[in-house]
């Protein structure tokens, strides 16, 4: 009877603690849910080694595969756990794609930092943007927002999703400059599925689809570990192998992890990157000036990923009040600027809010919680490699289509016929996708915004904060030519 009742208390507190049951959720829900969203984010464990592990820099020094590897789980580990206990909503934490980039072709290849000096700037935007979060400066520009924004914003979010789980399949490919045709982008290989892994994609697409459809509960999940299996049983009897084989590609391999059981079960993972920081040698190395406008640019670029990302992963929750914003706004942010300094502390990169985090929602989760048993899988996949191994991005990508389309739903918040919101918004919606980036669609979006309402007498009603973010990103936008000046 004691056992029992010491069960029930237990239950009780965890359930006060994320507000579970006031969400509408269960701890199962909320469990199942993690695991669906470390899914579809554990590909970065794999493709942030591949794109800062191997640039050197100009000492001929690079972070390795296997170092950066175990950074990266660590700091979404960390960071991800954190934001569940202290924010205590379902927004996954990891090193953010576009930032890694940036740091490597930029900071490192294009202005000669060492990789120290480079994740310096980083953990300095990190502490810039905790600054700006404590001081209130994050919430009033994101309340400043107007509605119809922020939905875009979601819109857009959601478009971008889909793009991401369309390529990573093979779905949808870059078309060479040299195919000698004017399409960006083509359907498979020639107009073809023709590759198994694409196929597999295909069909976990149409399962995924059915199973939300029919409103199967863990649906999502379910669709993951099935597509996974099929991925196993097509690898083993067919031999894809993997994208990249020997330094050449393989169109029709698997775009990162191959789906076989692996030779090796774990191991200590390597963490020599962490605390290899130097925060002041981009200021003596490249100029205090260019140097400050190098971290601007870091700045700019996560303080409104986050923020377009957590407007969006809110929404689809269920989470924001009538104006699209979340209560507890000031510590989810300050939890989130917090993983700039985290992720350059330990050489992995800026981590932000992962806007993968979206399939966990829709399978789901609504705390806290899902985030705890999220950032677990992380740590443990720095020692146990099967979990990010076996499941191919081909399994999880379906997701990621499936959520897109269920975000698309907040378009119906946006007057499209109203066309000085309309323009903003489609801008702010189209750009994401097409720019592979969050920041520079909401940048779009708001120059836009402000403009069309000065030229249709609408200037009074726009927010001081908007004038000053649009004057903001159009220094973002400019800052190559900006950087040439004072270079």
């Amino acid at each position: 009877m004691t056992g029992s009742s010491s069960s029930a208390q237990g239950t009780s507190t965890l359930d006060r603690f994320f507000h579970i049951t006031e969400r509408g959720s269960t701890v199962a829900t909320e469990v199942r849910a993690g695991l669906v969203t470390f899914f579809a984010m554990a590909y970065i464990i794999i493709l942030n080694p591949l794109i800062i592990g191997t640039t050197e820099d100009h000492t001929g020094h690079a972070l390795g595969i296997p170092q950066v590897a175990a950074a990266t789980a660590l700091a979404a580990g960390v960071m991800t756990i954190a934001f569940g206990l202290i924010a205590r909503y379902p927004f996954g934490i990891a090193t953010g794609l576009g930032i890694n980039t940036l740091v490597a072709v930029t900071l490192v290849s294009g202005e000669g930092l060492t990789w120290p000096e480079a994740m310096g700037l980083v953990v300095i935007d990190g502490i810039i943007i905790v600054l700006l979060a404590i001081s209130g400066f994050r919430v009033a520009v994101f309340n400043a927002i107007p509605r119809e924004l922020k939905a875009a914003m979601g819109v857009g979010i959601g478009l971008f999703i889909a793009m991401i789980g369309l390529v990573d399949a093979g779905f949808v490919r870059r078309i060479p400059d040299a195919a000698g045709t004017t399409v960006p982008v083509g359907l498979g290989i020639n107009g073809s599925i023709a590759s198994w892994p694409t196929f597999v994609f295909v069909v976990g697409l149409i399962m995924c689809g059915i199973l939300v459809a029919k409103q199967v509960r863990g649906g999502l999940f379910i669709g993951i570990v099935l597509t996974t299996v099929l991925g196993m049983i097509i690898e083993a009897a067919t031999g894809a192998g993997p994208s990249v084989v020997d330094g050449k590609p393989n169109p029709t391999g698997w775009n990162l992890a191959v789906p076989t059981i692996p030779s090796s079960f774990g191991g200590l993972p390597d963490l020599s990157l962490v605390g290899a920081v130097d925060l002041i040698g981009a200021f003596s190395r490249i100029g205090v000036l260019s140097a400050s406008l190098l971290v601007f640019t870091l700045v700019l670029a996560n303080f409104f990923d986050a923020m377009g990302t957590m407007t969006a992963l809110g929404k689809q929750a269920g989470l924001v009040d009538e104006d699209g914003n979340l209560p507890d706004m000031k510590k989810a942010l300050i939890v989130e600027g917090a993983g700039a300094i985290v992720g350059g502390g330990v050489s992995a990169s800026s981590n932000t809010v992962y806007v993968d985090s979206a399939a966990g929602i829709a399978d789901g989760a609504r705390t806290g919680l899902a985030n705890v048993v999220t950032g677990v899988l992380f740590l443990l996949a720095m020692f146990l490699t099967p979990l990010y191994e076996i499941v191919p991005i081909e399994a999880a990508s379906p997701v990621l289509v499936i959520v897109g389309a269920l975000m698309m739903a907040q378009i119906k918040d946006i007057d499209f016929s109203q066309f000085h919101i309309a323009l903003p918004a489609f801008l702010t919606i189209i750009i994401m996708p097409f720019t592979y980036s969050i920041a520079n669609g909401i940048g779009v979006g708001f120059i836009t915004y402000v403009l069309v309402a000065v030229a249709t007498g609408r200037a009074k009603t726009v927010h001081w904060l908007l004038w000053l973010i649009a004057a903001l990103f159009l220094v973002y936008f400019a800052i190559d030519p900006v950087m040439s000046a004072v270079g």
